[in-house]
Order: C-alpha cells, then structure tokens, then sequence
C-alpha cells in the first residue's frame, strides 16, 4: 500500500473515451487544475493577479455572488498555488478543488439540443454567450455549465458524480437519437 495516495483520473479508461456521432462528441478534459475563489475582487484583477502567478492560461468561471472557478489542463503545483493565494492575500482566498471536480466537454452541432434534454438553461447564445457560465441541474446532479465556443460547452461535475453525469449524457444523446431530434434544426 503506497504512502500516498495515487491520483487516478476518474474517467479514465476505454469505456470513457470519448462518444462522437450524429453532429455531438462528449470527452473526459484533462484533470488539470481547477481552484475555488472567494471574495470580493473583480474579474478583471482576477485575470491579473492569475497572470502574475503563473495562469494565464486558466479561464474565470462565474460560480456565483463572488465566487469564481479557475480551470485549466495543466497539473497544479504546490509552488503555483502559494504564489496565487500570496497574490490573493486581502482580497480573495483560493482553495484547490483540483481533485474534487471533474470536467466533460460537449461538442458539435448539436450539443445545444443535448444539453436542452438535461437541462431548463436557455443555451441560446443570444441569452448564454461564449464565456457565460451557470450553475445548474442536469437531472438530479449540480452540474456548472460554461460556454466554451459556438457550439462547444464544458460541464464541471463533483467527481463522485462524473461517471453518473457521463451515463446520463450517453443516455440523453442516445434518446435524442432515437427520437431522430439531430436533423431537426
């Protein structure tokens, strides 16, 4: 029995990886970073201060009143994160939630229309513009949606919960299948 204990990434393996077909494709995203901010500091000093600290290739995530996400792919090191919570100091506190939550990516053509099987959000991009986040339900698991593109989302789930999100998103896409719902426009 090891020391410590090994990070394995949840949906690793065969049956994760990835479903395409019929204008959708799902993908396990690397489980790089992603850190909690609490505070009362605005977007834009945010993107500094990350910049400052070394993620600059990291994108805001709005997770509610004063409350951000900081996701990227590349692994968090000890040094990377103290040099934030230092830059943080006074106005915001930051916590790793690196190996709490997991993050799938929905894209295609058509992953509007299966996201619209989930969940009661108006992805359209008039209302949910590109870098637009939520937090919201997918069936019965709190899931954060994020506009990552045109037709590209990416859904940030508890990690407990990532293969039953990941069921549920096979379900819905094969139900929407059936229904023939990918040539409706």
């Amino acid at each position: 029995m090891p020391d410590l204990p090994q990070h394995k990434p949840v949906l690793a393996g065969t049956r994760y990886t990835g479903i395409s077909g019929a204008g959708i494709r799902l993908e396990a995203l690397p489980e790089g970073h992603l850190l909690h901010v609490l505070g009362a500091i605005e977007p834009t000093a945010l993107a500094a201060e990350l910049a400052k600290a070394g993620f600059a290739k990291s994108s805001i995530r709005k997770a509610g009143f004063r409350q951000w996400f900081i996701a990227g792919d590349e692994p968090l090191s000890p040094a990377g994160l103290d040099a934030l919570a230092v830059a943080l100091a006074g106005k915001a506190y930051v916590m790793d939630q690196s190996h709490g939550r997991v993050r799938i990516g929905v894209s295609g053509r058509s992953s509007r229309l299966l996201l619209s099987k989930g969940t009661a959000v108006d992805l359209d991009p008039s209302i949910f513009p590109e870098g637009h986040s939520v937090m919201t339900m997918i069936g019965h698991l709190s899931v954060q949606i994020v506009r990552t593109g045109d037709d590209s989302f990416e859904l940030t789930v508890l990690r407990s919960f990532a293969e039953s999100l990941w069921d549920e998103l096979g379900h819905m896409a094969a139900s929407a299948d059936k229904d023939g719902a990918w040539g409706q426009p």
